[in-house]
């Protein structure tokens, strides 16, 4: 046991008690998760997750085994699929069972052999060392109440030469569109919440653990401490998310 704190948004909250929490907020919103998504970021997750692709380019001609962590909806694992080859094969892993289901549904038989979903903690991988050519999480990583376990975890199921990629919101570097942004995190996406879900808490949740996550710079140091080399990070959209990467060498 331990009585070390740490966040919950803007909440002081017992390390142990942070992951229920969370689990609580996505249980709550999974079935509109992602068309919550396209309301708050007016479509514009999509192309961030596409760009998410992009960069990690799978292969099409040979065998590619990836992880998608936090991914349980399946809207990353998908594109990668379709971006792929027939030998690629993605695992959908998340905590969370009600997100999960959600990915399930919507993979149906689309790709049938080539996904399955696993119900899981980014903490404590149950899967073999060095087994995945890659591994992502998009919008994930800072929801895990033990970012440095989950970054070391990712690293020991990467092959060697593995690559790590992290889409997350970051920091909004354009004044004047900073107090905008704020304004609407807070204002808006709330009351969205509310309306679309029919729980405006969660959001605002969400909209500050945006806030407390660290610069991508300082983000980037705990990539490198995780084991990664050859650390990376691309902000897009004036700073309001960033992609990060790293590699098992």
């Amino acid at each position: 046991m331990t009585d070390e704190n740490t966040h919950f948004g803007f909440q002081s909250v017992p390390l142990g008690e942070k992951q229920d929490r969370v689990n609580e907020v996505f249980r709550s919103v999974a079935g509109r998760y992602d068309l919550m998504n396209d309301l708050m970021s007016a479509g514009l997750h999509r192309l961030w997750k596409d760009t998410l692709v992009s960069t990690l380019r799978p292969p099409r001609d040979r065998a590619f085994r990836h992880l998608d962590v936090a991914g349980g909806t399946g809207d990353v694992a998908f594109r990668i699929l379709d971006a792929g080859g027939a030998q690629t094969h993605v695992t959908v892993l998340d905590i969370n069972g009600e997100m999960l289901k959600v990915g399930a549904e919507r993979a149906d038989r689309r790709y049938d052999g080539r996904v399955d979903f696993v119900e899981a903690n980014a903490e404590e991988l149950p899967l073999e060392a060095s087994t995945y050519d890659a591994y992502t999480i998009a919008f994930g990583i800072r929801n895990v109440p033990r970012i440095d376990c989950a970054l070391r975890e990712a690293h020991r199921v990467l092959k060697p030469g593995g690559r790590f990629l992290c889409l997350e919101f970051s920091k909004v570097d354009v004044p004047l569109l900073d107090r905008i942004y704020d304004a609407y995190s807070f204002n808006v996406i709330p009351r969205m919440g509310q309306m679309v879900t029919g729980d405006a808490e969660s959001y605002q949740y969400l909209v500050e653990s945006i806030r407390r996550f660290p610069p991508p710079a300082a983000f980037a140091r705990m990539i490198e401490d995780a084991g990664f080399r050859r650390v990376t990070y691309r902000q897009l959209t004036a700073g309001v998310v960033a992609i990060h990467s790293g590699w098992k060498i």
